[in-house]
């Protein structure tokens, strides 16, 4: 399925700056929306519970954007990728595209956004006099292992959804189930124990713990978190990539 990469760059470089220009082409701020966004998106949060939390945690802005933008670039990223096949249907029954260089743009797309989105919490972080940690650089390693997770879904979603427009509607309903069970903007330890057990299976929220300890707490990055989170993000990426190969050449008859 997946050709020398070397060969794809600039077909990969071509669909992001596409995909850049087409979503701010008619807009007067432009790529400014992708700093708005999350900063007024924290706002809004921030006023309503932090009167809630605000005890219970310290630097509310913070805490709260740290996991939003982990929890928006997963959402994104996976419902774009997952929209990725049948919004290019046009030009996939045209010409020869590896049909899986449209889920990997919109996630690089997405990527992009999200380490824009690091310069809005950077600054919140600033302005609020949080601390800057040498932990920080240990972020990578949750970030390393969501991307992969993304990969893995984005695939599976972009198959799914090609055959079973439904699934659209469907995780539309789940990524909001899911952001809830992320502790985005409430301590975890406000939920019952048997509840937090639960909590633990949800992927997004290791990442969003890990991501939590190494850049607001300044802590090493549970060990035994990191490894679940691994060991899921490698294993969906197999199955996103190995359901891609065997329906890649059906996908053209079904959009």
């Amino acid at each position: 399925m997946f050709d020398t990469f070397s060969e794809k760059k600039f077909l990969l470089k071509e669909l992001v700056k596409r995909d850049l220009t087409s979503k701010y082409k008619d807009s007067v701020l432009g790529i400014l929306w992708s700093f708005l966004n999350p900063l007024l998106i924290m706002l809004v949060f921030t006023a309503i519970f932090s009167m809630l939390f605000g005890r219970q945690i310290e630097n509310y802005p913070v805490y709260f954007l740290s996991g939003r933008v982990i929890y928006d670039f997963y959402s994104a990223a996976t419902k774009g990728a997952m929209r990725s096949i049948k919004s290019n249907a046009n030009l996939l029954k045209k010409i020869y595209v590896p049909k899986y260089m449209f889920s990997i743009s919109t996630i690089c797309y997405e990527f992009i956004n999200f380490l824009i989105s690091f310069v809005i919490l950077f600054g919140v972080m600033l302005i609020t006099g949080a601390q800057f940690h040498l932990t920080s650089i240990l972020a990578i390693v949750p970030i390393f292992l969501l991307v992969l997770l993304i990969f893995g879904i984005g695939l599976i979603l972009a198959v799914c959804n090609t055959y079973f427009s439904d699934i659209g509607h469907l995780y539309n309903v789940f990524t909001l189930i899911l952001m809830y069970a992320s502790a985005l903007f409430y301590p975890i330890e406000i939920v019952p124990a048997k509840v937090q057990i639960i909590f633990t299976l949800n992927p997004v929220y290791s990442a969003i713990s890990c991501f939590r300890e190494a850049v607001v707490y300044g802590v090493i990055p549970d060990l035994s978190t990191l490894a679940y989170l691994a060991t899921f993000a490698i294993a969906v990426f197999g199955i996103g990539v190995l359901l891609f190969s065997i329906y890649e050449k059906k996908l053209a008859l079904e959009i």
